[in-house]
């Protein structure tokens, strides 16, 4: 399984992944879960993704095929469609063709697959806008009531988004609040691993501003961990009934 959150600001966009996937106990890998796309200066795009990785990665090759193709079109490319809505379709129909064709391979064994994915994107002219692509291909969008968008193990992560994510929420605290996301995530779900995967779009910078890999044992992380942890030991203590 995997955790993977977005965030939708006023100042820009935030991603954050980890890198595990397991077949069972004794089959623990890691493999990345966060990909961009890039015209800088004409438009950015940003995916993590949950799931079968059998159709996530055929579904992005398939996505940067369509991109090298000297005959796409609008209708193919994520790279040429015109609206992000467009972007956020072909990306729909590509995942849900790649999840039905593994589905039918997997019929026999009475098994099936599936996957969903987080897009973040802006293109030259137009707003920032954040998906949550479901296996079948449709997908739902990023509001001012409901900023962010979680796929896999997302319950964990869940209460700390609700409490502090607004739309005008500082890129340096979405960082922060995604971050410890993810660390209760850590704690509860072995599921779901280091190291993670970290970026920020600022708005209308039409590129990716900041990546980060966040390994096993880094220090900053498990300082900002710790003093989590002793916030909420000193606010338990603190609360009477």
């Amino acid at each position: 399984m995997t955790y993977c959150v977005g965030l939708l600001l006023n100042a820009g966009m935030v991603l954050l992944s980890d890198t595990r996937t397991n077949a069972g106990l004794d089959n623990i890998a890691i493999y990345r879960k966060m990909f961009h796309f890039e015209q800088p200066g004409e438009r950015v795009i940003s995916i993590v993704t949950a799931g079968s990785l059998s159709v996530t990665q055929t579904t992005l090759a398939r996505l940067r095929e369509a991109i090298d193709d000297p005959d796409s079109t609008e209708s193919t490319s994520i790279l040429k469609a015109p609206t992000m809505l467009k972007v956020a379709s072909i990306i729909g129909d590509m995942l849900s063709r790649v999840r039905q064709e593994i589905d039918e391979k997997m019929a026999t064994m009475k098994q099936s697959a599936s996957a969903s994915m987080i897009v973040a994107a802006q293109r030259k002219g137009g707003a920032m806008r954040l998906f949550l692509i479901y296996p079948e291909g449709n997908f739902i969008e990023a509001t001012e009531d409901t900023p962010f968008l979680q796929i896999g193990e997302h319950k964990y992560g869940k209460p700390i988004l609700d409490r502090v994510v607004k739309p005008a929420t500082s890129l340096a605290d979405a960082e922060k609040a995604v971050l410890l996301s993810m660390d209760s995530t850590l704690r509860s779900n072995l599921s779901v691993g280091m190291p993670l995967d970290l970026c920020v779009i600022e708005k209308d910078a039409l590129r990716v501003g900041r990546k980060r890999r966040i390994e096993a044992g880094d220090e900053s992380f498990r300082a900002m961990s710790e003093a989590w942890s002793k916030a909420l030991r000193d606010g338990f203590t603190q609360i009477t009934l």
